[in-house]
Protein backbone atom coordinates (compact mmCIF):
# COMPACT_ATOMS: atom_id res chain seq x y z
CA UNK A 1 0.00 0.00 0.00
CA UNK A 2 3.17 2.67 0.70
CA UNK A 3 4.56 1.61 -2.85
CA UNK A 4 1.10 2.54 -4.33
CA UNK A 5 1.84 6.15 -3.15
CA UNK A 6 5.01 6.91 -4.66
CA UNK A 7 3.26 8.15 -7.34
CA UNK A 8 2.65 11.08 -5.66
CA UNK A 9 6.10 12.28 -5.29
CA UNK A 10 8.81 13.22 -7.85
CA UNK A 11 12.68 13.63 -7.00
CA UNK A 12 14.11 17.08 -6.54
CA UNK A 13 16.12 18.35 -9.81
CA UNK A 14 20.05 18.75 -9.43
CA UNK A 15 21.59 21.17 -10.39
CA UNK A 16 23.79 21.22 -13.30
CA UNK A 17 27.23 22.44 -11.40
CA UNK A 18 29.71 19.98 -13.08
CA UNK A 19 32.68 21.95 -12.02
CA UNK A 20 31.60 22.42 -8.60
CA UNK A 21 34.02 23.96 -6.32
CA UNK A 22 32.73 24.00 -2.24
CA UNK A 23 33.36 19.97 -1.55
CA UNK A 24 36.91 20.54 -1.31
CA UNK A 25 36.73 23.88 1.08
CA UNK A 26 36.24 23.52 4.85
CA UNK A 27 35.37 26.00 7.23
CA UNK A 28 38.07 27.99 8.67
CA UNK A 29 35.87 30.95 10.04
CA UNK A 30 32.49 32.05 11.83
CA UNK A 31 30.00 33.64 9.73
CA UNK A 32 28.00 36.62 10.80
CA UNK A 33 25.40 34.99 13.14
CA UNK A 34 21.15 36.52 12.86
CA UNK A 35 19.28 35.16 15.55
CA UNK A 36 15.27 35.20 14.91
CA UNK A 37 14.31 33.40 17.75
CA UNK A 38 12.43 36.21 18.48
CA UNK A 39 10.75 36.42 15.00
CA UNK A 40 10.65 33.04 13.33
CA UNK A 41 11.10 31.11 16.47
CA UNK A 42 8.00 33.26 18.09
CA UNK A 43 5.71 32.44 15.23
CA UNK A 44 6.40 28.84 15.59
CA UNK A 45 4.76 28.84 19.50
CA UNK A 46 1.47 27.62 20.66
CA UNK A 47 1.98 30.12 23.06
CA UNK A 48 4.10 33.24 22.00
CA UNK A 49 6.08 34.87 24.40
CA UNK A 50 4.92 38.10 25.83
CA UNK A 51 7.10 41.24 26.70
CA UNK A 52 8.63 40.20 29.65
CA UNK A 53 9.91 36.61 28.12
CA UNK A 54 10.89 38.07 24.83
CA UNK A 55 12.98 40.82 26.91
CA UNK A 56 14.54 37.97 28.80
CA UNK A 57 15.52 36.16 25.54
CA UNK A 58 16.25 38.88 23.79
CA UNK A 59 19.23 39.87 26.88
CA UNK A 60 20.42 36.36 27.05
CA UNK A 61 20.72 36.47 22.76
CA UNK A 62 23.01 39.44 23.50
CA UNK A 63 25.24 38.07 26.44
CA UNK A 64 25.91 34.61 23.97
CA UNK A 65 27.04 37.52 21.23
CA UNK A 66 24.87 37.77 18.91
CA UNK A 67 25.24 40.96 17.10
CA UNK A 68 22.02 40.67 15.07
CA UNK A 69 18.73 39.91 16.27
CA UNK A 70 15.73 39.88 13.96
CA UNK A 71 13.25 41.28 16.59
CA UNK A 72 9.99 41.00 15.54
CA UNK A 73 7.61 41.57 12.85
CA UNK A 74 6.29 44.93 14.21
CA UNK A 75 3.07 45.50 11.53
CA UNK A 76 2.11 42.23 12.12
CA UNK A 77 0.75 42.66 16.09
CA UNK A 78 0.82 44.90 18.49
CA UNK A 79 2.87 42.99 20.84
CA UNK A 80 5.87 43.16 17.85
CA UNK A 81 5.63 46.66 17.81
CA UNK A 82 5.64 47.17 21.58
CA UNK A 83 8.13 45.13 22.12
CA UNK A 84 10.79 46.77 19.14
CA UNK A 85 9.12 50.37 20.64
CA UNK A 86 10.51 48.70 24.30
CA UNK A 87 13.88 48.00 23.21
CA UNK A 88 14.46 51.42 21.49
CA UNK A 89 12.75 54.05 24.48
CA UNK A 90 14.50 51.97 26.70
CA UNK A 91 17.78 52.50 25.19
CA UNK A 92 18.04 48.28 25.67
CA UNK A 93 20.15 47.68 22.28
CA UNK A 94 23.86 47.88 22.64
CA UNK A 95 25.65 50.13 20.42
CA UNK A 96 27.07 47.20 18.69
CA UNK A 97 24.20 44.88 18.04
CA UNK A 98 21.81 45.62 15.33
CA UNK A 99 17.85 45.04 15.27
CA UNK A 100 16.42 43.67 12.27
CA UNK A 101 12.47 43.82 11.23
CA UNK A 102 10.92 41.31 9.14
CA UNK A 103 8.20 43.68 6.43
CA UNK A 104 6.10 42.29 3.74
CA UNK A 105 6.38 44.61 0.22
CA UNK A 106 3.00 46.74 1.81
CA UNK A 107 3.04 50.52 1.70
CA UNK A 108 1.48 50.35 5.49
CA UNK A 109 3.41 47.74 6.84
CA UNK A 110 6.59 49.37 5.97
CA UNK A 111 5.97 52.69 7.11
CA UNK A 112 4.84 50.76 9.96
CA UNK A 113 7.85 48.52 10.39
CA UNK A 114 10.49 52.12 10.13
CA UNK A 115 7.70 53.56 12.87
CA UNK A 116 8.49 50.98 15.22
CA UNK A 117 12.41 51.66 14.73
CA UNK A 118 12.16 55.49 15.21
CA UNK A 119 15.05 56.64 17.34
CA UNK A 120 17.46 53.26 17.48
CA UNK A 121 20.54 53.87 16.07
CA UNK A 122 20.64 51.13 13.51
CA UNK A 123 18.39 48.50 11.94
CA UNK A 124 17.61 46.08 9.24
CA UNK A 125 14.57 45.80 7.34
CA UNK A 126 14.50 42.80 6.22
CA UNK A 127 12.12 42.50 2.80
CA UNK A 128 11.00 39.32 1.72
CA UNK A 129 7.85 38.07 -0.80
CA UNK A 130 7.66 34.53 -2.19
CA UNK A 131 8.90 33.58 -5.29
CA UNK A 132 8.60 30.11 -5.72
CA UNK A 133 6.93 28.51 -8.69
CA UNK A 134 4.05 26.21 -6.75
CA UNK A 135 3.20 30.04 -4.92
CA UNK A 136 3.17 31.60 -7.83
CA UNK A 137 1.28 29.59 -9.68
CA UNK A 138 -1.07 28.09 -6.77
CA UNK A 139 -1.18 30.81 -3.84
CA UNK A 140 -0.80 34.52 -5.90
CA UNK A 141 -1.75 33.19 -9.75
CA UNK A 142 1.17 35.74 -10.84
CA UNK A 143 3.63 35.69 -13.34
CA UNK A 144 7.38 36.41 -12.71
CA UNK A 145 7.05 40.07 -13.85
CA UNK A 146 4.45 40.34 -11.54
CA UNK A 147 6.25 39.28 -8.99
CA UNK A 148 9.09 41.26 -9.54
CA UNK A 149 7.17 44.30 -9.68
CA UNK A 150 5.74 43.57 -6.26
CA UNK A 151 9.61 42.86 -5.01
CA UNK A 152 10.75 45.87 -6.32
CA UNK A 153 8.06 48.27 -5.27
CA UNK A 154 8.70 47.08 -1.70
CA UNK A 155 12.40 48.16 -2.08
CA UNK A 156 11.80 51.72 -3.49
CA UNK A 157 9.33 52.31 -0.34
CA UNK A 158 11.88 51.13 1.84
CA UNK A 159 14.66 53.18 0.48
CA UNK A 160 12.04 56.60 0.71
CA UNK A 161 11.28 55.59 4.09
CA UNK A 162 14.95 55.36 4.84
CA UNK A 163 15.70 58.50 3.68
CA UNK A 164 13.47 60.32 6.10
CA UNK A 165 15.15 58.77 9.07
CA UNK A 166 18.09 59.44 11.56
CA UNK A 167 18.26 55.37 12.16
CA UNK A 168 21.14 53.84 9.92
CA UNK A 169 19.22 51.60 7.69
CA UNK A 170 20.40 48.10 6.37
CA UNK A 171 18.57 46.11 3.64
CA UNK A 172 17.91 42.41 3.23
CA UNK A 173 15.73 40.88 0.92
CA UNK A 174 14.48 36.89 0.87
CA UNK A 175 13.09 35.56 -2.42
CA UNK A 176 10.76 33.53 -0.07
CA UNK A 177 10.68 29.52 -0.86
CA UNK A 178 14.07 30.37 -2.48
CA UNK A 179 14.84 26.66 -3.09
CA UNK A 180 11.60 26.23 -4.65
CA UNK A 181 12.54 29.10 -7.19
CA UNK A 182 14.17 28.71 -10.38
CA UNK A 183 17.42 29.75 -10.08
CA UNK A 184 17.57 31.83 -12.89
CA UNK A 185 14.48 34.23 -11.45
CA UNK A 186 15.84 33.80 -7.79
CA UNK A 187 18.80 35.64 -9.32
CA UNK A 188 16.93 38.14 -11.42
CA UNK A 189 14.64 39.39 -8.44
CA UNK A 190 17.45 39.73 -6.24
CA UNK A 191 19.65 41.61 -8.84
CA UNK A 192 16.06 44.03 -9.23
CA UNK A 193 16.06 44.78 -6.21
CA UNK A 194 19.53 45.12 -5.88
CA UNK A 195 19.27 47.91 -8.46
CA UNK A 196 16.77 49.72 -6.42
CA UNK A 197 19.02 50.15 -3.52
CA UNK A 198 22.19 50.78 -5.43
CA UNK A 199 24.30 48.67 -2.62
CA UNK A 200 28.05 49.20 -2.46
CA UNK A 201 30.90 47.05 -0.87
CA UNK A 202 31.41 49.55 2.50
CA UNK A 203 27.34 49.24 2.31
CA UNK A 204 26.32 45.95 1.05
CA UNK A 205 23.07 44.70 1.17
CA UNK A 206 21.89 41.13 2.82
CA UNK A 207 20.90 38.79 0.00
CA UNK A 208 19.07 35.62 2.16
CA UNK A 209 18.71 32.74 0.28
CA UNK A 210 16.12 30.70 2.21
CA UNK A 211 15.58 27.12 2.30
CA UNK A 212 12.01 28.21 3.80
CA UNK A 213 11.07 24.46 2.81
CA UNK A 214 13.87 21.44 2.89
CA UNK A 215 13.26 20.26 -0.41
CA UNK A 216 16.73 18.24 -1.45
CA UNK A 217 20.05 16.74 -0.27
CA UNK A 218 21.88 19.17 1.60
CA UNK A 219 24.65 19.32 -1.03
CA UNK A 220 22.13 20.42 -3.60
CA UNK A 221 21.61 23.94 -0.91
CA UNK A 222 24.87 24.05 -1.36
CA UNK A 223 25.04 23.84 -5.31
CA UNK A 224 22.40 26.51 -5.28
CA UNK A 225 24.29 28.70 -3.01
CA UNK A 226 27.38 28.34 -5.22
CA UNK A 227 25.45 28.47 -8.89
CA UNK A 228 23.97 32.02 -7.46
CA UNK A 229 26.77 33.77 -5.83
CA UNK A 230 28.97 32.98 -9.42
CA UNK A 231 26.50 34.39 -11.44
CA UNK A 232 25.43 37.51 -9.79
CA UNK A 233 26.59 41.05 -10.74
CA UNK A 234 28.38 43.18 -8.01
CA UNK A 235 28.98 40.05 -5.57
CA UNK A 236 31.30 42.24 -3.76
CA UNK A 237 27.68 44.26 -2.76
CA UNK A 238 26.28 41.52 -1.48
CA UNK A 239 26.57 39.37 1.93
CA UNK A 240 24.84 36.29 1.13
CA UNK A 241 22.65 34.56 3.70
CA UNK A 242 21.14 31.52 4.99
CA UNK A 243 18.06 30.50 6.17
CA UNK A 244 17.23 26.52 6.37
CA UNK A 245 14.69 25.06 7.90
CA UNK A 246 14.56 21.30 9.13
CA UNK A 247 11.91 19.60 7.03
CA UNK A 248 14.41 16.82 6.27
CA UNK A 249 16.26 17.01 8.89
CA UNK A 250 19.88 18.06 7.53
CA UNK A 251 19.27 21.71 7.76
CA UNK A 252 23.04 22.02 10.04
CA UNK A 253 24.30 19.85 6.98
CA UNK A 254 22.83 21.84 4.74
CA UNK A 255 23.56 25.31 6.64
CA UNK A 256 27.42 23.69 6.61
CA UNK A 257 27.60 22.95 3.18
CA UNK A 258 26.33 26.14 2.11
CA UNK A 259 28.70 28.32 4.00
CA UNK A 260 31.87 25.97 2.66
CA UNK A 261 29.90 27.38 -0.76
CA UNK A 262 30.58 30.46 -0.18
CA UNK A 263 27.77 32.22 2.22
CA UNK A 264 28.62 35.01 4.77
CA UNK A 265 25.71 34.77 6.83
CA UNK A 266 23.64 32.83 9.17
CA UNK A 267 20.22 33.39 10.20
CA UNK A 268 18.83 30.69 12.64
CA UNK A 269 17.43 29.81 16.44
CA UNK A 270 18.70 28.11 19.80
CA UNK A 271 18.00 24.55 19.69
CA UNK A 272 16.24 24.69 15.68
CA UNK A 273 13.06 26.56 17.08
CA UNK A 274 10.66 27.37 14.54
CA UNK A 275 7.69 26.30 12.64
CA UNK A 276 7.18 22.59 11.24
CA UNK A 277 10.69 20.87 12.23
CA UNK A 278 12.15 24.33 13.05
CA UNK A 279 14.78 26.44 11.87
CA UNK A 280 18.62 25.64 11.74
CA UNK A 281 20.25 25.19 15.29
CA UNK A 282 22.97 27.99 15.54
CA UNK A 283 24.11 26.28 18.96
CA UNK A 284 25.11 23.09 16.94
CA UNK A 285 26.48 24.77 14.17
CA UNK A 286 28.60 27.16 16.51
CA UNK A 287 29.99 24.02 18.65
CA UNK A 288 30.49 22.20 15.66
CA UNK A 289 33.03 24.55 14.49
CA UNK A 290 34.23 25.09 17.99
CA UNK A 291 35.12 21.12 18.02
CA UNK A 292 37.04 21.79 14.86
CA UNK A 293 39.29 24.32 15.97
CA UNK A 294 37.13 27.52 14.93
CA UNK A 295 35.98 30.42 17.16
CA UNK A 296 32.42 30.77 16.75
CA UNK A 297 31.91 34.00 17.99
CA UNK A 298 29.20 32.57 20.46
CA UNK A 299 29.79 31.92 23.99
CA UNK A 300 27.79 28.93 24.71
CA UNK A 301 30.32 28.24 27.88
CA UNK A 302 26.95 28.40 30.03
CA UNK A 303 25.00 25.87 27.82
CA UNK A 304 22.62 25.18 31.35
CA UNK A 305 21.63 29.32 31.07
CA UNK A 306 20.82 29.28 27.75
CA UNK A 307 18.80 26.01 28.48
CA UNK A 308 17.09 27.48 31.09
CA UNK A 309 16.10 30.80 29.60
CA UNK A 310 15.05 29.75 26.28
CA UNK A 311 12.64 26.79 28.28
CA UNK A 312 11.48 29.12 30.19
CA UNK A 313 10.74 31.77 27.36
CA UNK A 314 9.41 29.10 24.83
CA UNK A 315 7.81 26.76 26.81
CA UNK A 316 9.38 23.79 24.92
CA UNK A 317 12.09 21.50 26.16
CA UNK A 318 15.68 20.53 25.13
CA UNK A 319 15.28 16.86 23.94
CA UNK A 320 17.63 14.78 26.18
CA UNK A 321 19.36 13.68 22.95
CA UNK A 322 20.48 17.09 21.92
CA UNK A 323 23.81 17.91 20.34
CA UNK A 324 25.98 19.69 23.15
CA UNK A 325 22.86 20.50 24.77
CA UNK A 326 20.85 17.53 25.85
CA UNK A 327 20.51 16.33 29.19
CA UNK A 328 22.12 12.64 28.39
CA UNK A 329 24.93 13.92 26.00
CA UNK A 330 27.80 13.57 28.30
CA UNK A 331 26.65 10.28 29.53
CA UNK A 332 27.34 6.91 28.91
CA UNK A 333 25.80 3.62 29.89
CA UNK A 334 27.66 1.01 28.51
CA UNK A 335 30.52 -0.22 30.48
CA UNK A 336 33.31 -0.55 27.65
CA UNK A 337 32.33 3.01 26.56
CA UNK A 338 32.57 4.50 30.66
CA UNK A 339 35.87 2.60 30.50
CA UNK A 340 37.40 4.46 27.42
CA UNK A 341 36.23 7.75 28.17
CA UNK A 342 37.63 7.98 31.59
CA UNK A 343 40.55 6.23 30.06
CA UNK A 344 40.58 9.45 27.34
CA UNK A 345 40.04 12.16 30.29
CA UNK A 346 42.60 10.84 32.24
CA UNK A 347 45.12 10.99 29.63
CA UNK A 348 44.60 14.86 28.26
CA UNK A 349 44.83 15.12 32.33
CA UNK A 350 48.28 14.16 32.03
CA UNK A 351 49.35 16.42 29.36
CA UNK A 352 50.70 19.82 29.87
CA UNK A 353 48.28 22.48 29.11
CA UNK A 354 50.21 24.24 26.66
CA UNK A 355 50.04 21.11 24.81
CA UNK A 356 46.40 19.34 25.70
CA UNK A 357 44.64 18.61 22.63
CA UNK A 358 40.90 17.19 23.30
CA UNK A 359 41.47 13.35 22.59
CA UNK A 360 38.87 11.78 24.50
CA UNK A 361 36.36 8.73 22.87
CA UNK A 362 33.04 9.50 22.49
CA UNK A 363 32.99 12.64 23.57
CA UNK A 364 33.68 15.51 20.31
CA UNK A 365 33.66 18.41 22.82
CA UNK A 366 35.04 19.03 26.18
CA UNK A 367 31.78 19.15 28.49
CA UNK A 368 33.36 21.74 31.21
CA UNK A 369 33.93 23.83 28.11
CA UNK A 370 29.98 24.31 27.86
CA UNK A 371 29.67 24.18 31.48
CA UNK A 372 28.95 20.44 31.62
CA UNK A 373 30.77 17.66 33.50
CA UNK A 374 30.77 14.17 32.20
CA UNK A 375 29.05 12.77 35.23
CA UNK A 376 26.00 14.71 35.67
CA UNK A 377 23.76 17.04 32.94
CA UNK A 378 20.97 18.39 34.89
CA UNK A 379 19.49 21.63 34.07
CA UNK A 380 18.02 23.81 36.62
CA UNK A 381 14.22 25.21 36.42
CA UNK A 382 13.15 27.51 39.32
CA UNK A 383 9.87 28.47 37.21
CA UNK A 384 7.69 25.68 38.64
CA UNK A 385 7.57 23.70 41.77
CA UNK A 386 8.77 20.49 41.02
CA UNK A 387 11.90 22.79 39.51
CA UNK A 388 12.41 24.89 42.75
CA UNK A 389 12.46 21.50 44.69
CA UNK A 390 14.90 19.82 42.56
CA UNK A 391 16.53 23.62 42.65
CA UNK A 392 17.26 23.21 46.16
CA UNK A 393 18.27 19.96 46.32
CA UNK A 394 20.93 20.82 43.66
CA UNK A 395 22.10 24.04 45.28
CA UNK A 396 22.07 23.31 48.78
CA UNK A 397 23.01 19.58 48.61
CA UNK A 398 24.41 18.65 45.79
CA UNK A 399 22.10 16.18 44.60
CA UNK A 400 21.30 16.73 40.89
CA UNK A 401 18.20 15.04 40.31
CA UNK A 402 17.45 13.70 37.18
CA UNK A 403 14.57 15.50 35.14
CA UNK A 404 12.45 12.64 34.73
CA UNK A 405 12.68 12.72 38.47
CA UNK A 406 11.18 15.63 39.34
CA UNK A 407 7.59 15.08 39.08
CA UNK A 408 7.87 11.62 41.32
CA UNK A 409 9.88 13.71 44.27
CA UNK A 410 7.93 16.75 43.65
CA UNK A 411 4.75 14.65 44.16
CA UNK A 412 6.19 13.19 47.60
CA UNK A 413 6.99 17.33 48.79
CA UNK A 414 3.99 18.31 47.83
CA UNK A 415 2.04 15.67 49.99
CA UNK A 416 4.47 16.76 52.92
CA UNK A 417 3.51 20.71 52.21
CA UNK A 418 -0.49 19.17 52.89
CA UNK A 419 -0.28 17.50 55.15
CA UNK A 420 1.44 19.93 58.20
CA UNK A 421 0.82 23.44 55.66
CA UNK A 422 3.23 26.21 55.80
CA UNK A 423 6.76 26.53 54.19
CA UNK A 424 8.76 23.87 53.83
CA UNK A 425 12.57 25.02 54.56
CA UNK A 426 15.22 23.33 52.62
CA UNK A 427 16.12 21.19 55.55
CA UNK A 428 13.28 19.50 55.85
CA UNK A 429 13.02 19.09 51.64
CA UNK A 430 16.32 17.13 52.49
CA UNK A 431 15.27 14.96 55.20
CA UNK A 432 11.91 14.17 52.95
CA UNK A 433 14.24 13.00 50.15
CA UNK A 434 16.32 10.92 52.54
CA UNK A 435 13.58 9.31 54.03
CA UNK A 436 12.24 8.45 50.85
CA UNK A 437 15.17 7.04 49.18
CA UNK A 438 18.35 6.60 50.95
CA UNK A 439 17.32 5.15 54.31
CA UNK A 440 13.95 3.06 53.30
CA UNK A 441 14.80 -0.83 53.91
CA UNK A 442 11.05 -2.73 54.33
CA UNK A 443 12.13 -5.31 51.95
CA UNK A 444 15.75 -5.54 51.01
CA UNK A 445 18.58 -4.86 52.45
CA UNK A 446 22.81 -5.01 51.13
CA UNK A 447 24.70 -6.79 53.16
CA UNK A 448 27.85 -7.18 51.31
CA UNK A 449 28.84 -6.77 47.32
CA UNK A 450 31.78 -7.93 45.50
CA UNK A 451 32.36 -8.28 41.85
CA UNK A 452 33.73 -11.50 41.21
CA UNK A 453 35.82 -11.12 37.78
CA UNK A 454 35.15 -8.22 35.33
CA UNK A 455 36.05 -8.43 31.43
CA UNK A 456 35.90 -5.19 28.56
CA UNK A 457 36.30 -6.70 25.37
CA UNK A 458 37.15 -3.44 23.29
CA UNK A 459 37.25 -5.23 19.73
CA UNK A 460 33.44 -6.00 20.46
CA UNK A 461 32.68 -3.11 22.63
CA UNK A 462 31.01 -5.41 25.25
CA UNK A 463 31.49 -5.19 29.02
CA UNK A 464 30.84 -7.96 31.59
CA UNK A 465 31.01 -8.97 35.09
CA UNK A 466 30.24 -11.95 37.57
CA UNK A 467 29.00 -10.60 41.07
CA UNK A 468 28.34 -12.09 44.62
CA UNK A 469 26.11 -10.38 46.90
CA UNK A 470 24.72 -10.81 50.07
CA UNK A 471 20.75 -9.37 50.69
CA UNK A 472 18.91 -9.25 54.03
CA UNK A 473 15.18 -10.44 52.55
CA UNK A 474 12.86 -9.29 55.31
CA UNK A 475 15.72 -9.69 57.42
CA UNK A 476 16.90 -13.29 56.43
CA UNK A 477 20.28 -13.40 54.32
CA UNK A 478 20.04 -14.64 50.82
CA UNK A 479 24.00 -15.71 49.46
CA UNK A 480 23.03 -14.66 45.03
CA UNK A 481 25.66 -14.88 42.95
CA UNK A 482 25.01 -14.23 38.79
CA UNK A 483 26.99 -12.35 35.87
CA UNK A 484 25.72 -9.91 33.46
CA UNK A 485 26.92 -6.92 30.85
CA UNK A 486 28.31 -5.10 33.83
CA UNK A 487 28.43 -4.86 37.68
CA UNK A 488 24.86 -3.25 37.56
CA UNK A 489 23.71 -5.76 35.23
CA UNK A 490 24.66 -8.63 36.33
CA UNK A 491 23.27 -7.81 39.91
CA UNK A 492 19.84 -7.36 38.55
CA UNK A 493 20.27 -10.75 36.83
CA UNK A 494 21.07 -12.26 40.57
CA UNK A 495 17.86 -10.56 42.35
CA UNK A 496 15.72 -11.92 39.08
CA UNK A 497 17.50 -15.82 39.28
CA UNK A 498 17.98 -15.73 42.89
CA UNK A 499 15.00 -14.12 44.25
CA UNK A 500 12.53 -14.58 41.16
CA UNK A 501 12.04 -10.41 41.67
CA UNK A 502 10.26 -9.14 37.80
CA UNK A 503 11.22 -5.44 37.36
CA UNK A 504 12.79 -3.46 34.64
CA UNK A 505 15.50 -0.92 34.79
CA UNK A 506 14.59 1.80 32.96
CA UNK A 507 16.60 4.95 33.55
CA UNK A 508 20.25 5.36 35.30
CA UNK A 509 21.95 8.81 36.10
CA UNK A 510 24.83 9.39 38.11
CA UNK A 511 27.28 12.29 39.58
CA UNK A 512 30.28 13.02 41.70
CA UNK A 513 28.70 14.62 45.85
CA UNK A 514 31.41 15.53 46.88
CA UNK A 515 35.29 16.12 45.96
CA UNK A 516 38.29 14.98 47.29
CA UNK A 517 39.84 11.94 48.60
CA UNK A 518 36.93 10.94 50.18
CA UNK A 519 34.35 12.03 47.61
CA UNK A 520 30.92 10.38 47.22
CA UNK A 521 28.77 9.89 44.10
CA UNK A 522 25.24 9.46 43.66
CA UNK A 523 23.06 7.26 41.59
CA UNK A 524 19.80 7.54 40.65
CA UNK A 525 17.75 4.24 38.86
CA UNK A 526 14.25 4.27 37.81
CA UNK A 527 12.78 0.60 37.18
CA UNK A 528 9.30 -0.61 36.47
CA UNK A 529 8.03 -3.39 38.48
CA UNK A 530 5.87 -6.42 37.20
CA UNK A 531 2.56 -4.22 37.02
CA UNK A 532 4.48 -1.60 34.95
CA UNK A 533 4.67 0.65 37.83
CA UNK A 534 7.47 3.12 37.63
CA UNK A 535 9.66 3.60 41.11
CA UNK A 536 12.75 5.63 41.38
CA UNK A 537 15.66 5.01 44.09
CA UNK A 538 18.66 7.05 45.06
CA UNK A 539 22.14 5.57 46.58
CA UNK A 540 25.20 7.37 47.79
CA UNK A 541 28.60 5.55 48.13
CA UNK A 542 32.30 6.31 47.43
CA UNK A 543 31.90 3.18 44.83
CA UNK A 544 29.72 4.18 42.02
CA UNK A 545 29.33 0.78 41.50
CA UNK A 546 28.07 0.26 44.65
CA UNK A 547 26.19 4.02 44.72
CA UNK A 548 24.03 2.31 41.92
CA UNK A 549 23.39 -1.07 43.66
CA UNK A 550 21.91 0.99 46.61
CA UNK A 551 19.85 3.14 43.98
CA UNK A 552 18.38 -0.09 42.65
CA UNK A 553 17.89 -1.59 46.08
CA UNK A 554 16.19 1.59 46.93
CA UNK A 555 13.31 1.85 43.83
CA UNK A 556 13.00 -1.81 44.87
CA UNK A 557 12.37 -1.11 48.48
CA UNK A 558 9.69 1.59 47.32
CA UNK A 559 7.93 -1.03 45.25
CA UNK A 560 8.06 -3.24 47.78
CA UNK A 561 6.74 -0.69 50.24
CA UNK A 562 4.06 0.68 47.76
CA UNK A 563 2.65 -3.24 47.30
CA UNK A 564 2.55 -3.83 50.74
CA UNK A 565 0.62 -0.60 51.38
CA UNK A 566 -1.87 -1.13 48.65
Amino acid sequence: MFRDKLKKYRPYQPIELPDRTWPGNTITKAPTWCSVDLRDGNQALIQPMNLEEKLELFQMLVDVGFKEIEVGFPSASQTEYDFTRLLVERGIIPDDVVIQALTQSREHLIKKTFESFQGAKNAVVHLYNSTSTLQREVVFHMSRQEIIDLGVRGAKLIAEEAAKTETEIRYEYSPESFTGTELDFALEICEAVLDEWDPSPSKPVIINLPATVEMSTPNVYADQIEWFIRNMKNRDCALISLHAHNDRGSAVAATELALMAGADRVEGTLFGNGERTGNVDIVTLALNMFTQGVDPGLDFSDINRVIDVYESCTRLPVHPRHPYAGELVYTAFSGSHQDAINKGMASCEKEKDEEKVWAVPYLPIDPEDVGRTYESIIRINSQSGKGGIAYIMDREFGFKLPKEMHPEFGAIIQQVLDEQGGELMSDAVYHTFEKEYLITEPCYKLKRFNVVKRHIDEKEDLSTAEVETVIAVHGKEETLQAAGNGPLDAFCEALRQGLGLTFTLQAYHEHALTKGSSSKAVSYIMITDSDEKEFWGAGVDTDIIVASIKALLSAMNRACSARQNG
